[in-house]
């Protein structure tokens, strides 16, 4: 379906945000028709800090995700990026984009490129990197996310946690301010899940700010600087894993996590 115009009112600047905060979001609200999926998110993400957000299906968080970067246009309200407000139809979109970085559940590779050349691509059309520039950077994200050896394999010869390594190092190369990830690790087999995560992990530690939607509570566990917990489009709770985890406040954020114990 296609996009539909911003129904806010005219950007404005951010209001007096925090120099390190990265990501504000402002009363944001998202419908499809007469389906409110969103209703008054607000949330700041901080630079070098990670964020997973967890919550049942149809709560929001992906639509959430979705709308950092205008791949779902907002309803009301506003995000701000770097001190830009996304929501201002003046804002060059596709310039932004190039400091959000984004890993789907699909991996979403060119099955007709090589691994290396999948990384190449976007880096060559959209910021015209020389393809020798291109293809060192490719490489060298690659052997980060352990695939050094695998830059000349289709994407058909890949098993399909080093396709969403690929998909991680693709989005790398454009050297991103933010990385977002939407249930990266969903549509994985149980024993490939451990070195997509353990790619994002490293990330983690390396001080890449990350947006993380995900089921993996172990990981929100080990990695996360803060749990957020959505439902019914809200933003119901909110805190340190150990917070959210251990002595959860909502009753709805108790019931959810009581099922998946």
């Amino acid at each position: 379906m296609a996009a539909t115009s911003v129904k806010v009112s005219s950007a404005r600047p951010a209001p007096q945000l925090d120099e390190n905060v990265i990501v504000s979001i402002q009363s944001l609200q998202k419908s499809f028709g007469d389906t409110e999926v969103l209703r008054d998110v607000n949330i700041d993400v901080h630079r070098g800090e990670v964020v997973v957000v967890l919550g049942p299906s149809g709560s929001g968080k992906s639509t959430m995700l979705r709308c950092i970067n205008l791949l779902e246009v907002p309803t009301g309200g506003h995000i701000y990026f770097e001190g830009k407000d996304i929501t201002d139809k003046k804002t060059d979109i596709n310039k932004l984009r190039t400091g959000i970085g984004m890993v789907f559940q699909s991996f979403n590779l060119f099955p007709h490129l090589s691994a290396k050349e999948n990384v190449m691509l976007a880096q060559c059309k959209v910021l015209k990197r020389s393809k020798e520039e291109a293809e060192a950077i490719a490489l060298e994200e690659l052997r980060k996310v352990g695939l050094g050896d695998r830059a000349d394999y289709m994407p058909s010869e890949l098993s399909g946690g080093q396709q969403q390594r690929v998909a991680i190092a693709r989005a790398l190369a454009m050297r991103p301010h933010v990385m977002l990830f939407d249930e990266a690790t969903s549509a994985l087999d149980p024993e490939l899940v451990r070195d997509v995560l353990g790619v994002m992990k490293d990330l983690a530690r390396e001080g890449m700010t990350m947006i993380v939607v995900t089921h993996e509570m172990g990981f929100a566990r080990d990695v996360a600087d803060r749990v957020i917990f959505m439902d019914g489009g809200v933003v119901v709770e909110e805190g340190t894993p150990e917070a959210v985890f251990d002595h959860p406040q909502n009753e709805r954020t108790k019931d959810f996590l009581g099922h998946i114990a």
